[in-house]
């Protein structure tokens, strides 16, 4: 069974800070009762997988931020 991988760029807007965000939802995702709720933002917010959005929550995986994108592969 092979496992694909994929690199997500979320990009902000006026309305928001996809950096900001992602440093909310990891803030948030320590608490393990409200994890799924905010990688659910996450995903509903940029249409990523619910499974990447919960790696990049948790920092299972790597981020960068290129100006106001945040740029991540899961």
């Amino acid at each position: 069974m092979s496992t694909k991988t994929k690199t997500f760029r979320l990009g902000s807007s006026p309305m928001v800070s996809a950096p900001g965000m992602v440093r909310w939802a990891i803030a948030g995702a320590k608490f393990p009762r409200d994890r799924k709720t905010v990688a659910n933002v996450n995903a509903q917010t940029w249409s990523v997988p619910m499974a990447a959005a919960i790696k990049l929550v948790t920092q299972t995986v790597p981020f960068t931020v290129e100006g106001e994108t945040v740029v991540f592969t899961a």
